[in-house]
């Protein structure tokens, strides 16, 4: 697996040059980030919770580094982090499912053609 903490370095670096590069984009992804703090209607580790279901979602191992790493920061415990992820899981699994819906109408709609 990945050495996370060096990934995230990593990945922070990178992230650098691109704010060299176009500094609107960071600070639009910042307000964007941030924008949930400043409501506070869900806690830092609630909404920290979601990200990493999200990061899953997404597959982005980005997020994951950084979402893991503030979640615990944030108090979130492992059978916390756990549950976050059935819920991923979960929404995966219904979203596959909703799309299998799909297919089948597109069959059925394919059979009267």
């Amino acid at each position: 697996m990945l050495d996370w903490p060096e990934y995230r370095n990593e990945l922070g670096a990178r992230i650098g040059e691109i704010a060299k590069l176009s500094p609107d984009t960071i600070k639009g992804y910042q307000t964007l980030s941030g924008a949930g703090a400043k409501t506070n209607h869900l806690d830092a580790k609630t909404r920290e919770l979601i990200a990493l279901a999200v990061s899953v979602t997404t597959r982005c191992d980005g997020c994951i580094t950084v979402h893991t790493a503030e979640a615990l920061k944030h108090g979130a415990t492992r059978e916390e982090i756990g549950e976050a992820l059935g819920v991923a899981v979960a929404l995966n699994a219904g979203a596959a499912l909703v799309y299998s819906a799909r297919v089948m109408d597109a069959t059925a709609a394919y059979s009267k053609a």
